[in-house]
């Protein structure tokens, strides 16, 4: 499980508008950030990258929409299977909204604001921007370590300055270009959508975020919930790599982008909490 035994290691499974997913864990708990792909590539794609064995302990979910829940009904069962039933914690607005087939057994609703501990690990859900019911970003504390994820929002907030701020490891939404979303084919109510407050960040509104929220806590950031259509990796990092140039962080941040079809990672932190 990694050089020191108790590495923080973060996976991101998939991410993108067909499925996102994240794993956390330290070889001796773990979380799943969402499950909006299929349970059976979920399982693969952390054994491809040697989490096969990866302890889950919980499943935490930002919001209802299906390529973030929906493995939620099937992944509970086949979790449950592997030992014990796991709890998956979302909002009241979240669980409501929950198409049926999406419906895991073991929902444990948390309010924005809570800090909810799995084992050693500390989990910590804040408000987004998004047009769902109740969504959330999460923080996972591990010992000194705090891993962010954040996406799914239309707008930066003061909230989310303060929530990445803190990171060690972000995964951060870098989802269009906005000349792109313009000129591309997507219908004109949905490209309204997409840019509106309660939508998706555009490459230059996650610059300006992570401008405001970069600190020197922060030394790997990924690139997350990227659109196929609307965005390509070389646009996304050049808006990132500006922000760290201009701070001077460039040399000690790494970057990397997530992608829909690969899982990236494992990433390592080292804590030395323990």
């Amino acid at each position: 499980m990694g050089l020191f035994a108790r590495d923080v290691q973060v996976c991101v499974v998939s991410s993108g508008s067909s499925g996102n997913c994240t794993y956390i864990g330290d070889g001796h708990a773990g979380v799943l950030i969402d499950c909006g792909l299929a349970t059976k590539q979920v399982m693969t794609r952390l054994a491809e990258v040697g989490l096969g064995d990866a302890p889950i302990d919980a499943v935490l979910v930002t919001h209802e929409h299906s390529d973030h829940v929906g493995a939620a009904g099937v992944l509970s069962r086949a979790l449950a299977k592997r030992g014990k039933p796991v709890p998956f914690l979302m909002t009241a607005g979240t669980a409501g909204a929950l198409q049926p087939r999406c419906v895991p057994d073991g929902i444990e609703l948390v309010e924005a604001g809570d800090t909810v501990e799995v084992r050693h690990l500390r989990a910590e859900c804040f408000p987004v921007p998004h047009d769902t019911r109740d969504p959330v970003g999460w923080r996972v504390h591990i010992g000194n370590v705090t891993i962010g994820v954040v996406t799914d929002l239309g707008r930066p907030t003061r909230l989310v300055v303060d929530k990445l701020s803190g990171c060690d490891l972000a995964v951060l939404e870098f989802n269009h270009d906005e000349d792109l979303l313009l000129e591309g084919p997507y219908p004109y109510w949905l490209k309204q959508r997409i840019k509106s407050n309660h939508g998706h960040l555009s490459n230059r509104q996650a610059a300006e975020l992570l401008t405001d929220a970069l600190s020197p806590r922060l030394r790997t950031l990924i690139l997350g919930h990227l659109s196929e259509e609307n965005n390509r990796p070389e646009h996304a990092l050049a808006a990132a790599g500006a922000v760290l140039r201009a701070a001077g962080a460039h040399e000690h941040v790494a970057v990397h982008v997530a992608e829909q079809h690969r899982a990236r990672g494992p990433f390592q932190v080292r804590t030395d909490h323990w």
